[in-house]
């Protein structure tokens, strides 16, 4: 009679067997032949390879744009309500997400609370793997749950395979708590995709080295997460034209920053540039109304208060009194 340990041992075997022959259905997974000798070649060489390679995703997210600008739209309509951007996913693709939400606050003048990042294990995997954090469904729905989860959030679950456990679960739970749902993979017919109510498959094909979905899959990745968060805050007015006037001056670089985004946006000589900056503590959209209104500062406040924080509406409605 076969031990336990035997018996352990086989069922260990056949479920590694299984998830072999998953990832050898995945397009992210798949063996490049014509690299196989790839470390024979000098280092130009490989690194025009890598580049050329590097050169082929733009094109695949292209594809994808439609579909991309359906689930911006969707998620801006929440946001406005209130609603937050989270981010779900492991390994690479959680640190990207991770990445992308620590990026709002200094670029877009967003509370941390507002896009957020979550990565399996918690914020030690960020630099170190946790082991089978990736593994486990529950382990999304409780960091979720930890959110205090609402209707008017949006959960954007990525994983280069769209087969992470922890993804399709962090968007299974959203949904079914009302949540809208994006799911970001690089294989078509995904899991993940199906998942969720937008489904975005940017397949890139395989990669360089096999299964390094850091590359190619962690690159279309970023550029998707860069639209996501950058066309959402777009659409809530977090800009006026392409300036970044609600950006953060937290230090000497993002001070002079902002008066030169003030600079831009109104032409105005830098004496008028610090009055109105002084007169609204340092906020950039404010001091562009005070100067284009032209009002003074607590006006401003209002009246981007009154707009939802559209510079554009609330110089509309200044300009009609």
């Amino acid at each position: 009679m076969p031990s336990t340990t035997d018996a352990n041992a086989d069922a260990s075997s056949g479920s590694y067997g299984e998830l072999r022959a998953q990832l050898a259905s995945l397009t992210t997974e798949a063996f490049r032949p014509e690299l196989a000798e790839i470390d024979r070649l000098p280092t130009p060489e490989i690194a025009r390879i890598m580049n050329g390679e590097d050169a082929t995703v733009p094109a695949a997210v292209a594809e994808r744009l439609p579909e991309i600008a359906a689930a911006i739209d969707a998620a801006a309509e929440r946001m406005a309500r209130g609603g937050r951007l989270v981010y779900a996913g492991a390994g690479t693709a959680g640190r990207l997400g991770v990445l992308d939400a620590s990026e709002c606050p200094p670029t877009f003048n967003t509370d941390p609370a507002e896009v957020v990042g979550l990565i399996a294990g918690g914020p030690s995997a960020m630099v170190r793997a946790v082991e089978g954090a990736e593994d486990s469904k529950d382990l999304a729905a409780a960091d979720l749950d930890a959110l205090e989860l609402t209707a008017d959030d949006t959960v954007v679950g990525i994983s280069a395979s769209g087969r992470t456990p922890y993804a399709i679960g962090a968007v299974e739970h959203a949904r079914a708590r009302g949540a809208l749902t994006i799911g970001l993979s690089c294989n078509a017919g995904s899991a993940l995709a199906a998942a969720a109510e937008h489904g975005l498959e940017v397949v890139v094909g395989p990669e360089l080295l096999t299964g390094s979905t850091r590359l190619k899959a962690g690159t279309a990745q970023k550029l998707v997460l860069n639209m996501i968060s950058t066309i959402t805050m777009i659409r809530l007015g977090k800009t006026y034209g392409n300036l970044m006037v609600d950006v953060r001056a937290s230090n000497e670089k993002l001070r002079a920053r902002s008066r030169h985004i003030v600079a831009l946006a109104t032409g105005a000589s830098e004496a008028e540039i610090e009055a109105a900056l002084a007169a609204t503590d340092g906020e950039v959209k404010n001091a562009i109304l005070v100067i284009l209104g032209p009002v003074d500062g607590p006006t401003a406040a209002v009246r981007l208060a009154e707009a939802d924080g559209h510079l554009r509406a609330a110089l509309a409605a200044v300009r009609t009194t």
